[in-house]
């Protein structure tokens, strides 16, 4: 009897006892599904923060006077002095294998007014160099950037976010027209194309303005300045950064072994602060789903011992016709990794929609946890063999004689 054979005996017995089949692959589907419904919510959110984080360009990184994401650590309380924006003018000065060296300055919660228009007073003005156009993955749709010269001359002109755009000019081209952020009038130059969205919120409220005219109106002293570094390319990104973190130490005259008063990082180390997170989560959730899958493995186990049991005169008759006691073990072993495989199947379905459906309540993107649904898998056929091996080896060991005359 070939494996195919067999592995048809094995289906067939399974289709014939439907409710034991269902009740017996059911401890795996729970198993199964609660590590994948919550590995797919959480590769759902994981996407959309790191989409979200990619707001610097490729092999870019920042320099910012303290750590700035989720609190920053005991480095966010030091009094570290502010990045002044000469730093930044020395800075790239001295990284001539840098790319792009720019720099900018935030306000936060400001109102854009227009006519008798106004949005909500939630806009950020950013102040930049020309350079942290780049940086920072802004594109011009339609007008022009900023330029040099504006920086230099301290230009009443701006670039907007769709945003403002959708708020302020819905029926009217917003180029050439002017605005006013705190009372400065600013001339619309440019549009920048829309950003991703975080979370189902949007990314386009904002309003960058060249960064001389942004310290005439917020001021230049008290406010720290952002650097940002783009390298030409992956080979040199840690040269470039190893490179800046030298030349800032010398910038603002550190001494061997000082620690550095400053922070730099970049999409990649915001990813990886995202996984630090996330990971014991993910390990939480493997460690119930594997306690769950042994629960589930007893129970087949049970139940393909209570089978054997039951179909004892057949094992009897099939090896009075001269079936081996291998194609017993492998048809019983079959039975056991297809009840699992089959559970897993059923649980990586309901674990990946209802998944979905959970973090489509937190406007987070569509995912499938591809490398879990595989661990997932994997656990399956493992736990199928392991505890189908006993009731497998018992039916394969039966004595023939004896199992004829069992009733």
């Amino acid at each position: 009897m070939n494996i195919s054979q067999t592995f048809s005996i094995a289906i067939q017995s399974l289709r014939n006892n439907k409710l034991r089949t269902g009740l017996t692959i059911l401890g795996v589907v729970v198993g199964i599904f609660s590590i994948i419904v919550i590995m797919t919510i959480i590769t759902m959110l994981q996407k959309s923060i790191e989409e979200g984080l990619s707001q610097l360009s490729k092999y870019t990184f920042q320099i910012q006077k303290n750590d700035p994401t989720f609190g920053g650590g005991p480095r966010f309380r030091e009094n570290r002095p502010d990045i002044k924006i000469e730093e930044a003018y020395r800075l790239k000065e001295l990284l001539t294998n840098a790319k792009y060296v720019g720099a900018e300055q935030w306000q936060f919660g400001v109102v854009v007014k227009y006519g008798n228009k106004e949005t909500n007073p939630n806009i950020q003005v950013a102040g930049i160099t020309v350079d942290a156009m780049k940086t920072n993955n802004w594109n011009i749709e339609y007008g022009r950037e900023i330029r040099e010269t504006d920086v230099q001359y301290s230009s009443n002109v701006c670039l907007i976010g769709k945003d403002i755009v959708d708020k302020l000019f819905p029926n009217i081209n917003p180029i050439g027209q002017t605005i006013r952020v705190d009372g400065r009038p600013l001339q619309v130059i440019g549009v920048i194309e829309a950003q991703p969205a975080l979370f189902g919120q949007s990314r386009d409220n904002y309003i960058v303005l060249p960064i001389t005219t942004w310290q005439s109106m917020y001021g230049k002293n008290g406010r720290s300045v952002n650097i940002t570094v783009m390298a030409y390319g992956k080979e040199d990104y840690n040269e470039v950064i190893e490179a800046a973190t030298g030349y800032m130490r010398k910038i603002r005259k550190l001494s061997p072994g000082e620690p550095d008063n400053f922070y730099i990082y970049s999409n990649e180390s915001l990813i990886s602060q995202v996984n630090d997170i996330t990971g014991p989560i993910k390990i939480g959730a493997l460690a119930v789903s594997i306690i769950a899958l042994i629960a589930a493995g007893v129970g087949i186990m049970n139940i393909m011992l209570v089978s054997v049991t039951e179909r004892t005169r057949e094992i009897g008759i099939r090896k009075a016709l001269g079936a081996r006691k291998t194609w017993i073990l492998t048809q019983f072993l079959i039975e056991a990794v297809v009840l699992c495989f089959l559970g897993g199947i059923i649980g990586i379905l309901l674990g990946v929609g209802i998944g979905n459906f959970a973090g489509s309540f937190l406007n987070a993107q569509t995912a499938i946890p591809v490398d879990w649904v595989i661990i997932g898998i994997t656990l399956c056929v493992l736990i199928g063999v392991i505890f189908g091996t006993y009731p497998a080896y018992k039916a394969a060991n039966l004595d023939p004689i004896e199992a004829l005359r069992y009733e």
